[in-house]
């Protein structure tokens, strides 16, 4: 079989040929571009995968991995279980990610094609009208209504009255991509959403872990260096690299491992578990290290947030600074909430300045200490964002590297900002 691309209306026999062995599916690099299908007899290994993907590359360059059939189904038949049985689908994610693409597994094998948005933007009018006709279906079916969301678009839908109210229709909303803030769950907790928190990732077929809670057959543990361990069927066989000669060939690398036949995904993830919940504390490798102290982002952006979201603030996100005297200096990034043009939450008493915006802001930090909190907040249109909704860290620290710039040189010394 060549290699051609697979149009969305035959993507269903597309699915069955891969899950046969007779091809192998190959996601696009980016959300522009068709999946793929090449013949199986390309793989250089042992067992050819069923597809293909790339990573986002949040950590470095993005990798080739391979999934096999068993993986994904073993996934999407856990996801199942896990709700309420197989439903409608409603996809809103772009299908070159796995969250993307789990979406059109799982409504393949529950018989149906998802509602597939046809605007380029998640904006919250095309959500409303798109769960509308969702919601038609699943009352034709007699079934469970679901999707899945990253958390920049669950924001979108909390801040329209119409979204909200068609989000708090569906049955279950799969909420992952990147850390989720609590404030952010609250809300939709008291617009009566109905929000499944999902871990996981390319490497693990998808979310693997909802709700704190592993799927049967998914073993996590933490090592002695804090970070998390994945094992199970869901688990990638491999990464892969495509070569000159037209071959797809595995490549082996520490962090995917075999071991008695037993699968391991070993994540950059700091996590604890607690009575068998995992939960997860941010990647080791985001560790800002400021006066030889280590800072966790994720932590952080968790604190603030909780503090901060009673002050205009929607978003946060913490990156850093080069700083002559700390290595690092502790910052950040803030949307501000949809009702709150600048101009507003500045009468509302945020000040204009990012080091006294920094200073009006710490002091209702109060679970944090003083150390850790940033030193200048800077106020952008939009979270830096990956494709799928995942931080954009090396871009923040950028921006905020930018922004830093611009500002006078004078010294502050007042503690409650070091």
């Amino acid at each position: 079989m060549p290699h051609h691309s697979i149009d969305p209306t035959d993507l269903p026999n597309a699915i069955d040929r891969a899950l046969d062995g007779r091809s192998i599916l190959v996601l696009p690099r980016t959300r522009e571009g068709a999946i793929a299908e090449v013949d199986s007899h390309t793989f250089a290994g042992e067992h050819p995968p069923a597809l293909i993907l790339r990573t986002s590359g949040s950590t470095g360059a993005p990798k080739a991995v391979a999934l096999s059939a068993k993986a994904l189904t073993t996934s999407a038949r856990a996801t199942e279980r896990f709700l309420s049985g197989p439903g409608v689908w409603y996809l809103t994610l772009p299908v070159n990610h796995i969250a993307g693409f789990q979406v059109e597994f799982r409504a393949h094998l529950a018989g149906r094609a998802p509602i597939r948005t046809t605007s380029a933007r998640f904006t919250a009018a095309t959500f409303t009208a798109d769960v509308e006709q969702l919601l038609d279906w699943a009352r034709d079916s007699a079934g469970p209504s679901y999707t899945s969301l990253v958390p920049t678009q669950l924001h979108r839908v909390l801040d329209d009255p119409r979204a909200t109210r068609a989000a708090a229709g569906i049955d279950a909303i799969l909420l992952g991509g990147s850390a989720v803030p609590p404030a952010l769950l609250d809300r939709a907790e008291e617009a009566g959403l109905r929000i499944v928190r999902t871990y996981g990732m390319s490497e693990t077929a998808g979310g693997c872990v909802y709700d704190g809670v592993p799927f049967d057959g998914v073993d996590v543990t933490i090592t002695e260096a804090g970070t998390i361990d994945l094992r199970g069927d869901v688990v990638a066989d491999s990464y892969v690299e495509f070569t000159d000669d037209g071959l797809i060939r595995p490549v082996a690398s520490s962090d995917l491992t075999v071991e008695d036949g037993v699968r391991t995904m070993h994540t950059s993830d700091l996590g604890r578990l607690d009575v068998g919940v995992l939960s997860v504390l941010g990647r080791a490798d985001d560790i800002i290290v400021s006066g030889g102290t280590n800072v966790s982002p994720h932590a952080l952006e968790t604190e603030l947030l909780r503090s901060w979201q009673n002050h205009a603030i929607a978003e946060v996100l913490v990156t850093s600074v080069p700083d002559d005297e700390w290595g690092q200096r502790v910052v950040a990034l803030v949307r501000l909430a949809a009702e709150a043009a600048e101009s507003v939450a500045e009468a509302a008493g945020l000040p204009r300045d990012p080091r006294s915006r920094a200073r009006h802001l710490n002091a209702f930090a109060t679970r944090s200490q003083g150390q850790f909190l940033p030193h200048l907040v800077f106020v952008v249109p939009e979270i830096p964002l990956r494709s799928i909704g995942k931080p954009d860290r090396r871009a923040a620290a950028v921006l905020a590297a930018n922004e830093a710039a611009e500002l006078s040189n004078t010294v502050d010394d007042d503690p409650s900002v070091l």
